[in-house]
Order: C-alpha cells, then sequence, then structure tokens
C-alpha cells in the first residue's frame, strides 16, 4: 500500500499533561482531513490519513472470518479512534491507546510510507538496536529489494 505522502523521518516529542502530542510540520498536510489512530504491531501506534485507512479497511474485509488470527486483527484494528489536529498540530492520543504504547512524557514519531508510527522511546531505541544486530538483509532477498 503506497500513499500519495510517502512519509518518512524520526521524531521525538513531547507529551503533554492532557494527553496532546505534535505532530511534525512536515506530516500535517497529509493529515489535514483527519486521520485513524490504532493500536499497532510491536507495541506501537499506527496513524493512518483517511485514504490509507480505506486501503487497509478493505484489505482487512478480505480476511477470512472463520481464522481466529483474522478477527483478533480486524478487532485490534478497528478499535481505533478518528481524530483531527488541533490549531497547534496536535493530536489527543487516549489513555487506552498511551497504555497500549507505553507512552508518558515522550513519542518518537516514525514515517513508514503510507502511516506513522508512534513509538514509546525506549523501546524504539530496543528495537532498532535490535534490527540493526539481526542483519536481516538476508532475508529481504525473496522481496527483490
Amino acid at each position: 500500500m503506497f500513499s500519495e505522502q510517502a512519509f518518512s523521518g524520526e521524531y521525538l516529542h513531547s507529551i503533554d499533561e492532557k494527553g496532546r502530542l505534535t505532530i511534525p510540520v512536515k506530516f500535517r498536510p497529509a493529515l489535514a482531513e483527519g486521520m485513524y489512530i490504532t493500536r499497532g504491531l510491536d507495541g506501537c501506534l499506527f496513524v493512518y490519513p483517511p485514504q490509507a485507512w480505506r486501503a487497509l479497511a478493505e484489505q482487512v474485509a478480505k480476511l477470512p472470518l472463520t481464522e481466529t488470527a483474522a478477527r483478533h486483527f480486524s478487532r485490534m484494528i478497528f478499535s481505533s479512534t478518528e481524530c483531527r489536529l488541533d490549531k497547534q498540530g496536535r493530536i489527543l492520543l487516549p489513555q487506552h491507546l498511551r497504555e497500549h504504547a507505553g507512552l508518558d512524557n515522550e513519542a518518537v514519531i516514525i514515517g513508514v510510507n503510507s502511516r506513522l508510527e508512534i513509538w514509546n522511546p525506549e523501546r524504539w531505541r530496543e528495537l532498532t538496536a535490535l534490527m540493526e544486530e539481526q542483519q536481516f538483509a538476508e532475508q529481504l532477498s525473496s522481496l527483490e529489494i
């Protein structure tokens, strides 16, 4: 799934006492019409602009209802929150999503093509160290990258 706006980059931002997180300026135009925030895989949050959300929803709708993993994934994805940027470019992260991602006072926002991911800074450091250590390039050869 490729979006008109290919998100990329890594940004550290604070979360205020009300649970608001500032979205980097370069991502705001793609999110001006709103966004969907949901539990992500690996302990982060996924943020989708409307177009990418619709494409994901279509894919999830095709998953077989008879498979447990498909039902679980569908529940996880669609227990999302729809939100809009406020005038200062912030979003409100609901408590249940902050708990899922282990977010307190800071968050790392990364661009991952069609979506953003919001990470607890320590989890993100651990994951990047693991990715660097694993040297997974050989595993990607079948993807013709």
